[in-house]
C-alpha cells in the first residue's frame, strides 16, 4: 500500500485510535485479514467469522511486526477501532484508489471473469507495472484488499468483480472507480438466486453505469457475440469498444482454430493492425477472454504486435482453472475444479473433446469427472440433463458423475442421448470416482475433473496425480 500515517487512516475511515503512542507512524506494508500474512509495516484487519474472530490474533499480528489493527473493539495493542471492519476497509480503498496515478480496469461476467482478469494482467504487465485480483477474490473484502496492495509505481490496476445480486457491482465499483469497464458474457452461473439472465443483465451492465463518460477517459469493452451484454451499449456515457467474432467487432478474432493439442489460434484484428497468436491455454472459449483483453490492452495503448505477443506467452495463473499435468505415465489431468455452471462446463467439455483427438490417435480415451452445478435454482435439473448430454455428443469416451441427485441427473441426461453400458457411472463421491478411475486409466487418457467448488472435486484431480507420480497407475 502507499504509505499513510495512522492518524490519516484513522480520520479516512472515521475511526479512533487506541494504544497507540506515535499516530504519526505509517503503515508501509500490506493490508492484510489473515493473521499468517503479518509483517513488518502492515495493517491487520480484524473480521469476525463463523468460526474465527480476528480480533483473538491481534497481539500475535503486532508482534509479527504489524503496526496496527483495524478493529471492531480495543484489542489492547496498537488499534484503530471502527463501527465496521468491512465498510472502514472500503474507505480505505476508496482513499488510495483516488490517491493513485493508476488507470483502473474492472470486468466482470457469468464466466471467464478470472481467466480473463489473468491475460488482462499478463498483457498489461508487459507495459507497465500491474497490480490484479489474486484468483477470485472479487468480493466486499478481496476487492479492497487487492486496491490497497497497489504502490505509487503501479500503473494498472486490474479487479475483477463479482455480483450474487442486483446492487453489488454498484457498491464495489464505488469504492473503487474504473476508468476502464469489461463485460464478458451475461450467463446462468447464480440464476437461481438473481431470478433470470435479465436480471444478472440488470446487475452486470451496473459497472458500465459506473464508467466515465467518454470525454473524461471512460470505456466500456462489450462482448459484441453476446445480445445482452452488447445492450449494455445504451446504459453508459462512456466510449463503447466491441469485441468478439462479429464482422462488426472493433477487435475480432479471425481463422479461429485448435491446435492437435486443443490450444486456440487465431488472427487478432484491432483498429490499429492485424497479429497472429497462438495460446497456450486449453480450449476455444479462450478465444473470447482473450479478445476482450486484447480490446482493453489495445485502448491502453498497446499495438497488435505487442498484444498478440503478450497473449501468445500467457499462461493460467489461478489454480484449478483448466490446469494441465500430463503424469509419467502418460495419463492427462485437466483440473478445472475450481466451480462450475453451465457455460463453463460445457466449455471445458469442448476443450476436452479438442484434446482428446491427439490422444485418441494413441489409443487414450477420454474422461469426463462431472459434478453439482450450484445455484442453478429451477434450472438445475435441466441445466445437468442438458450437460450429460452434450458429453455424449462430443464422444467424451466416459462420463463418471459424482455426487448426489444432481449427479444422478448427468448421467440420467447421457443416458438419454444414447450412453449405453459403461460409458457413464454414477459413483456415489470423490473417493468413488478415484477408486474407479484408478482402476480403468491407461496411458494417452486425457481425464476432466469438473465441478461447483461446493463439490470439492479438486481432491479427484490431486489423488490422480499423487497416484501418478508413484507410479501405481501406469499400465
Amino acid at each position: 500500500m502507499i504509505a499513510l500515517s495512522l492518524a490519516e487512516i484513522a480520520e479516512v475511515v472515521g475511526g479512533q485510535t487506541h494504544d497507540i503512542p506515535d499516530p504519526s507512524v505509517q503503515v508501509t506494508g500490506e493490508v492484510i485479514r489473515d493473521s499468517r500474512e503479518a509483517g513488518p509495516g502492515s495493517l491487520f484487519a480484524a473480521f469476525v467469522g463463523e468460526r474465527v474472530d480476528g480480533h483473538d490474533f491481534a497481539r500475535q499480528v503486532v508482534d509479527a511486526g504489524a503496526v496496527a489493527v483495524l478493529a471492531s473493539r480495543p484489542v489492547g495493542v496498537p488499534a484503530i477501532v471502527v463501527d465496521d471492519v468491512q465498510t472502514a476497509l472500503g474507505a480505505l480503498a476508496r482513499h488510495v484508489v483516488r490517491r493513485l496515478g493508476a488507470t483502473l480496469v474492472a470486468l466482470t461476467g457469468s464466466a471467464g471473469k478470472t481467466s480473463t482478469k489473468d491475460l488482462i494482467a499478463q498483457v498489461l504487465r508487459t507495459k507497465a507495472p500491474t497490480v490484479f485480483t489474486p484468483g477470485s477474490l472479487n468480493n466486499e473484502i478481496g476487492l479492497p484488499l487487492t486496491a490497497l496492495s497497489a504502490t505509487e509505481e503501479t500503473k494498472f490496476l486490474v479487479l475483477e468483480m463479482g455480483a450474487r445480486g442486483i446492487g453489488h457491482i454498484r457498491y464495489l465499483a464505488d469504492l473503487t472507480p474504473p476508468k476502464v469497464g469489461l463485460v464478458l458474457n451475461v450467463g446462468t452461473a447464480h440464476i437461481g438466486e438473481f431470478g433470470g439472465r435479465e436480471q444478472i443483465a440488470q446487475a452486470k451492465g451496473e459497472l458500465v453505469e459506473a464508467l466515465p463518460a467518454a470525454e473524461e477517459g471512460g470505456v466500456a469493452v462489450l462482448n459484441a457475440d453476446d445480445p445482452l451484454v452488447r445492450a449494455m451499449a445504451s446504459r453508459t456515457k462512456a466510449k463503447v469498444v466491441l469485441f468478439g467474432e462479429s464482422a462488426e467487432a472493433d477487435v475480432r478474432a479471425e481463422n479461429v482454430r485448435l491446435t492437435d493439442t486443443g490450444q486456440p489460434a487465431f488472427s487478432l484484428h484491432t483498429p490499429s493492425g492485424a497479429s497472429d497468436v497462438t495460446m497456450r491455454l486449453y480450449g476455444e472459449h479462450h478465444v473470447s477472454n482473450a479478445l476482450a483483453a486484447a480490446a482493453v490492452a489495445h485502448e491502453l495503448g498497446m499495438s497488435a504486435e505487442e498484444i498478440a505477443l503478450a497473449l501468445s506467452e500467457a499462461g493460467s495463473l489461478s489454480r484449478w482453472r483448466m490446469e494441465v499435468t500430463e503424469r509419467p505415465d502418460g495419463v492427462t489431468i485437466v483440473n478445472d475444479a475450481y466451480n462450475a455452471n453451465p457455460e463453463s462446463m460445457r466449455a471445458a467439455l469442448r476443450a476436452l473433446a479438442a484434446m482428446g483427438t491427439a490422444s485418441q490417435a494413441k489409443g487414450g480415451r477420454t474422461w469426463a469427472v462431472l459434478g453439482k452445478m450450484a445455484e442453478l435454482g429451477d434450472e438445475a435439473l435441466a441445466e445437468h440433463d442438458a450437460v450429460g448430454r452434450l458429453a455424449v455428443r462430443l464422444n467424451v469416451g466416459k462420463l463418471v458423475a459424482v455426487g448426489g441427485v444432481e449427479a444422478s441427473w448427468l448421467q440420467l441426461g447421457a443416458y438419454n442421448e444414447g450412453s449405453w453400458g459403461e460409458e457413464s457411472v454414477h459413483v456415489s463421491d470423490a473417493q468413488a470416482a478415484v477408486d474407479l478411475l484408478r482402476s480403468e486409466l491407461r496411458p494417452g487418457d486425457v481425464v476432466l475433473v469438473k465441478a461447483s467448488r461446493s463439490v470439492g472435486l479438486e481432491s479427484v484431480a490431486q489423488a490422480l496425480l499423487e497416484s501418478g507420480a508413484q507410479g501405481v497407475d501406469a499400465r
